[in-house]
């Protein structure tokens, strides 16, 4: 079996990590489908080219702006669009944020065009590659898994450990409640959508360096993200995590034993959970 492939999986599985954890994090806590997260994830990748190319804003800074200014349009849109569709079904939600990931895609292929644009990885993460043993590793990809992990048990700890996290799960349930103890829920909800976004964002920059900045990038990646979301447990932000990096690793397997059927495996993985269980491996029924 080729470890080499098998790894590579990880690299995947670590974007389908944090895509799905901020996929995860806005279901969970606004019950908003988010279409437009990988809009958002190709919006990330092309700030970090913008401040790199514009302003002369390098990698390191480019980790830390790009969510910050993707997050902060993730305020206008919740504040402009998606706060008017809380009581209303589920469907709206998706298809107005299907129809902002089309706009969004349409606004930066009519500005850069669908050509790739080059962004290189920092000169720290560009020298040889690590060793493991069994192969050798570019340090940029084992980077992005280290990152990948460190913010998925940063996000699952600040929601499930902290009084914040308290109070997000406690305003799902019962936001009047919450209210009366002097609690701004509509700020907290605000806030909670736009570090999802802000999240989808970061894994847009470090994508860049991997695949080219184009403004397709997103929908390459959203359908297989939702796939293990809905695989994970639609708004468990564990499950997300786990499943995230578990499918890309069985995708490495997959491209190793029979490559025909890499492209598919998640979602025929998916239909099986789905008919034995539909709420998803970490669901609540």
């Amino acid at each position: 079996m080729s470890a080499p492939q098998i790894v590579l999986g990880l690299v995947n599985g670590a974007f389908y990590a944090l895509l799905s954890l901020g996929l995860a994090v806005i279901f969970g806590m606004l019950n908003v489908i988010n279409f437009a997260h990988g809009a958002q994830f190709m919006m990330g990748a092309f700030v970090a080219w913008m401040l790199l190319n514009w302003a002369g804003i390098p990698y390191w800074g480019a980790l830390v702006l790009s969510p910050l200014i993707v997050g902060a349009f993730g305020v206008v849109l919740e504040r402009a669009m998606i706060s008017r569709l809380y009581k209303l079904d589920h469907l709206y939600g998706l298809l107005l944020t299907f129809g902002l990931a089309l706009i969004i895609e349409g606004l930066f292929r009519n500005g850069f065009g669908s050509s790739g644009l080059p962004y290189a990885p920092p000169e720290a993460l560009s020298g040889m590659p690590v060793d493991l043993g069994f192969m050798m590793l570019p340090k940029y990809r084992l980077w992005v898994v280290v990152a990948a992990f460190v913010v998925c048990i940063a996000t699952w700890l600040v929601i499930e450990k902290t009084r914040l996290g308290a109070y997000l799960r406690a305003a799902t349930e019962n936001a009047p409640l919450v209210q009366a103890f002097g609690v701004n829920v509509p700020r907290m909800v605000t806030l909670t959508y736009a570090a999802g976004v802000a999240l989808a964002a970061l894994a847009g920059v470090l994508a860049a360096p991997i695949y080219s900045v184009n403004p397709g990038m997103g929908s390459n990646f959203i359908i297989t993200v939702f796939a293990v979301v809905v695989i994970g447990g639609m708004g468990s932000i564990l499950g997300s995590v786990i499943t995230g990096f578990g499918l890309g690793l069985v995708e490495g397997v997959t491209k190793v034993v029979y490559p025909e059927a890499s492209a598919t495996v998640i979602f025929v993985i998916m239909a099986i959970v789905l008919l034995a269980r539909p709420a998803g491996l970490f669901g609540r029924a």
